[in-house]
């Protein structure tokens, strides 16, 4: 009965369990206080000479006085007792009695003293590696029958699932640190990168609109950067940008950010600040970051010159304010006093993209645009397992844009919704004319944040549904994980609804938006989908490579299916295969094709899937 109490609780205790400390201390009271065993404890085997126990947590006897005993799970010594004995051979040491046998002489008089009579040990297995092993003493020199032992040997099992589960936990949340450090901070610098500057000068700019109060966007040109790298190497180039974001560190704080925005430049955002007081920061960083740089062997001169974009006089978005900061950075160079205010003119490219809103209306209802789809391909069966749809628009007078060079020019334009609506009514065509053709292949669709916001999409893709008679499985979603981040909530219950349509979803661009893991099991979602940032640097980059494994390994953990985007090549796809990636997509497979050509595409190439 006792056992059973044990069982109970420590079940309990390891739904509740956070770190792996507290798990093993509460583990051992269980054990103690509610199953009324003498004493528990946990020792950990460390693979030094001596092959020392460390003794992890204890109750009912002093944890200081356990580890001063020298504990060993070597051969000598205590490395008789009931823990060396499991930890060494991998199976429970039952029923040991310690007022008996020889090799508890030495601490007898002890037992008696504090009424240890027996004593078992079970141990602690973790990917078929012990680990440790869990001791539980007792009063009575007769304890550990057959079926206290099976039912206490449960418990240890149940711990060392435990134990597993939480350090998979902590390698999860520093794989999220490194995707938020890598998404949001320059590598070089440790400085916030461009990401982490535009969305922090979003906010900025949307408090200074709401407050009336101006802001100033300062971008620093180091003009020193290139001939470094060509003349003393990229070593030397690396060592002049952190010495200049140390010398920019101080002007970070609560309000002012600086980060590093380009190759060899750098931002500051000012806050509250107007052309007087950005003129003189631009003066008082001049002064610092002019002096000479010292590198390895000697020291260099650092040419630095500064833009200055106001809000609201200069742009009134962080795209423009970014922009006109760095041409007037450029200006800058050519100035005595090494900084320079943005002119306030309409650029050229504003005056394009003006036009290109109105031309794209037309070119929606025009049918200029085009249906293109990039194949995927399952890396156990090597064989072509979907695509994905994709847009381009054929311009009458530029040529085919690609979806990246006007989709922007959409959310502005208020065109999300007819664009989305045309890929939608193409894609559910699409998949007619593969079926027609003999081609069962499912098509996969994209869907912005304005989509889920949209009441209407619901209906017009059971619309499109009962039109076609497109079977579910012939057409799949995907939505970016930045885009779930936005709202949630809303997020959560669209996805539940298209799921419940029998379709699949699968979270595109993962790693870049920074989702939690316990958002991520909220999602109905059956795939993840690694962004190509992460893919194609992974065999140059050890972080993107932790990243990628980390992701296949959580996203299996989830059940779900793993799709790596921007498989470039043979190098690329052999590592990924190597890690159990369920699917490849990139240019190593397939560049974008005009959807009509993908059946004789697959048909002709080597992922030929047979009927």
């Amino acid at each position: 009965m006792r056992a059973l109490r044990t069982l109970s609780a420590g079940n309990r205790s390891l739904l509740r369990a956070t770190d792996e400390d507290g798990l093993l201390h509460e583990m051992c009271r269980v054990i103690v206080e509610e199953g009324g065993y003498r004493v528990a404890s946990v020792g950990y085997a460390e693979h030094d000479e001596e092959k020392h126990i460390r003794v992890m947590a204890s109750v009912g006897i002093d944890r200081a006085l356990l580890q001063g005993l020298a504990l060993t799970w070597g051969e000598a010594g205590t490395g008789q007792w009931a823990v060396a004995t499991a930890i060494r051979s991998g199976e429970p040491s039952v029923g040991r009695h310690l007022l008996t046998e020889p090799a508890y002489a030495d601490i007898r008089d002890y037992a008696i003293e504090a009424g240890y009579a027996a004593v078992t040990a079970f141990p602690l297995r973790i990917e078929g590696e012990v680990i440790g092993a869990l001791s539980v003493l007792a009063a009575d020199a007769d304890a550990f029958d057959k079926a206290e032992v099976t039912l206490l040997g449960e418990l240890a099992e149940d711990l060392s699932y435990g134990i597993a589960n939480l350090r998979t936990r902590v390698k999860h949340r520093e794989a999220e640190k490194t995707i938020e450090r890598m998404a949001f901070y320059d590598a070089l610098t440790a400085l916030p990168n461009r990401t982490s500057l535009c969305d922090r000068l979003s906010h900025t700019v949307a408090n200074a609109r709401h407050d009336f109060r101006p802001l100033a966007l300062l971008v620093i040109k180091m003009g020193q950067f290139q001939e470094i790298n060509e003349t003393l190497g990229y070593m030397e180039g690396d060592l002049f940008l952190r010495a200049v974001s140390a010398r920019l560190a101080p002007f970070t704080d609560d309000v002012r950010l600086v980060a590093r925005v380009g190759e060899d430049e750098f931002a500051a955002l000012l806050p509250g600040a107007g052309a007087e007081n950005a003129t003189q920061v631009a003066q008082q960083l001049l002064k610092i970051l002019r002096e000479p740089v010292e590198l390895t062997d000697f020291a260099v001169d650092a040419h630095a010159s500064i833009g200055i974009a106001l809000f609201p006089g200069h742009g009134t978005d962080a795209s423009a304010l970014l922009r006109r900061a760095t041409v007037a950075a450029g200006q800058a160079t050519h100035s005595a006093a090494g900084y320079a205010l943005c002119i306030s003119t309409p650029d050229r490219e504003f005056s394009q993209r003006l036009a290109l809103m109105g031309e794209l209306r037309r070119a929606i209802a025009n049918e200029e645009l085009r249906l293109y789809c990039q194949p995927k391909v399952n890396f156990g069966s090597r064989q072509t397992c979907g695509a994905e749809a994709l847009v381009r628009w054929h311009h009458p007078r530029h040529g085919m844009l690609a979806t990246g060079h006007f989709i922007k020019l959409a959310e502005h334009a208020g065109l999300i919704t007819p664009l989305t609506h045309w890929v939608l009514e193409a894609a559910f065509r699409q998949s007619y004319a593969w079926a027609e053709a003999g081609l069962d292949m499912p098509l996969s669709v994209n869907l912005s944040a304005h989509d889920l916001r949209d009441p209407q999409l619901l209906d017009r893709i059971k619309g499109l549904f009962a039109t076609w008679g497109t079977r579910p499985e012939m057409m799949q979603f995907e939505l970016t994980e930045s885009v779930l981040m936005e709202e949630p909530a809303s997020a959560v219950d669209m996805l539940t609804r298209l799921k419940a349509l029998g379709v699949k979803l699968f979270v595109d661009d993962y790693g870049t938006g920074f989702s939690s893991l316990s958002y991520l099991q909220r999602l109905p979602v059956d795939s993840l989908k690694i962004d190509q940032s992460f893919v194609g640097n992974m065999l140059d980059s050890k972080d993107s490579a932790i990243i990628v494994q980390s992701t296949i390994e959580l996203g299996h953990n989830l059940g779900l299916e793993i799709v790596a985007e921007g498989v470039e090549s043979e190098g690329v796809w052999q590592r990924l295969a190597t890690l159990d990636c369920d699917t490849a997509q990139g240019y190593f497979i397939s560049m974008p094709l005009p959807a009509a050509q993908f059946p004789e595409w697959e048909a002709q190439s080597r992922w030929h899937a047979p009927a």
